[in-house]
């Protein structure tokens, strides 16, 4: 098998065992997410139930759509260039801020950490592999990690907010 071949092949395998665990890991869930999605209704953002989140709720959003948008910049430009860089070290420093800040982030489970605080540690042992790989010439393993971090703990963490019961639920659909 060519290696183009054998990368796709790992990439659907991966792509495959990923959907399975979040399928797992949502399934305590499954019964009260399909019976609120027939509740959904379009409305305006209620914004109002902002005003009962925890500062730490906040810092942790803010942080994360700032992450999202910097990171999608990135993706967007050249590579290696200045400009990179520095959104690249303001990307760090958000995704730091996203991940050490939903620590202290609790809700649906109790006062415990969910599955989703997975994606929080992976990414506080990520962040500074990835950029001793890219400080030390390792292209390859820092575009990888960075993508990952990006893809795991922006788009389907992200995602993952919104399931009914959580405040960006609420805020949009609830």
């Amino acid at each position: 098998m060519p290696s183009t071949a054998r990368a796709n092949a790992f990439r659907l395998i991966g792509s495959a065992i990923g959907i399975g665990i979040l399928v797992v890991a949502l399934w305590p869930y499954w019964p009260d997410i399909f019976r609120r999605l027939g509740d959904i209704s379009l409305h305006a953002p209620n914004w109002a139930l902002w005003d009962r989140v925890s500062w730490i709720v906040k810092l942790h959003v803010a942080a994360a759509i700032a992450a999202l948008v910097i990171g999608t910049m990135i993706l967007l430009q050249k590579k290696g260039s200045g400009l990179h860089k520095t959104l690249g070290w303001s990307w760090v420093i958000a995704m730091a801020t996203t991940a050490i800040s939903s620590l202290w982030i609790v809700g649906l489970n109790g006062n415990f950490w969910s599955i989703i605080h997975l994606l929080s540690g992976w990414t506080i042992i990520s962040l500074p592999m990835a950029v001793w790989a890219i400080r030390n010439r390792k292209v390859e393993i820092h575009r990888r990690a960075m993508t990952g971090m990006f893809v795991g703990g922006l788009l389907v963490a992200g995602a993952l907010t919104f399931i009914p019961g959580r405040i960006m639920f609420e805020t949009f659909f609830g």
